[in-house]
């Protein structure tokens, strides 16, 4: 089922807020902010690129931008920087980004044009941005056990799908990242990715139109299908968090059908309520 219809040449960073029900998403090549309340729709215009968001309050995102995380305001549409993202660096925006169970918030940097190697994992918690993992072409599938235990993530092209376990106190990686999903010999590259409530995680496959479930051992259980080509980052919303919604990316898909749509399925699955943004 189509959620929107509005054709993102690249939509990624899906949020449900779970305090007012609204839907988020970016398209970050028309450096755009979408909003959709019931059957509304409604758009914010940036001067960059745009790319992911955290839930602070009711009407406040921290959002990544190509050069910063902001702090904006979605009823007076006022932007605050908090701090620089690679500000310094034009070769670099921001790409995949997901709040953490502590408050803290991750976001991911790739080169505008792919460059290999120029991006870079971050974490921002209680004032501190500090980077993660460097040397990364294209971020993706950052998402957090329901546990705490873990973050995935992806370096796409790497087609393998890591966990890092975390600290207790304060969710910083306490170890070495490993190996979690293995798509190597297959025709699959990892876009975002979410993981339920249960600990299965929901993979995104750009290319593939399809969202991939594996259990929290990384065992593959089954795909989602979707008409849009291009798959790029799921989420879970609706009332009881049971919908699985997943954008898509217009740019290299077919003409036909619906690409660039943002969909929508019911599924058995029950998500997490994604976490706030503590400042």
């Amino acid at each position: 089922m189509i959620f929107d219809s509005t054709q993102c040449q690249l939509g990624e960073g899906p949020l449900w807020h779970p305090e007012t029900g609204k839907f988020y998403w970016f398209d970050i090549l028309s450096m755009r902010l979408y909003e959709r309340a019931g059957e509304v729709t409604r758009h914010w215009q940036f001067d960059e690129h745009v790319s992911a968001a955290g839930w602070v309050d009711e009407t406040r995102l921290l959002m990544a931008s190509a050069s910063s995380l902001s702090l904006f305001d979605t009823v007076s549409g006022a932007s605050e920087r908090v701090t620089d993202l690679e500000a310094d660096n034009p070769v670099t925006r921001s790409n995949d980004g997901r709040a953490d169970p502590w408050g803290g918030f991750w976001i991911g940097t790739m080169g505008k044009a792919l460059e290999p190697g120029q991006g870079a994992f971050y974490r921002y918690y209680r004032g501190e941005l500090r980077q993660l993992y460097d040397k990364i072409t294209v971020t993706n599938a950052i998402c957090f056990s329901p546990d705490g235990a873990f973050a995935y993530f992806t370096d796409t092209p790497t087609q393998q799908i890591m966990r890092v376990a975390l600290a207790e106190a304060d969710g910083w990686p306490s170890g070495e990242p490993e190996l979690f999903v293995d798509l190597r010999g297959d025709d699959l590259r990892p876009d975002g990715a979410v993981v339920d409530a249960a600990g299965r995680l929901w993979n995104a496959q750009y290319g593939n139109g399809r969202v991939s479930v594996y259990d929290a051992e990384g065992a593959f259980m089954e795909d989602v299908r979707f008409p849009g080509k291009n798959t790029t980052c799921p989420a879970f919303g609706g009332p009881d968090l049971s919908l699985l919604l997943c954008t898509s990316a217009a740019n290299g898909a077919p003409d036909d059908g619906p690409q660039g749509a943002t969909f929508a399925v019911e599924t058995d699955a029950k998500g997490q309520a994604e976490h706030r943004v503590i400042l």
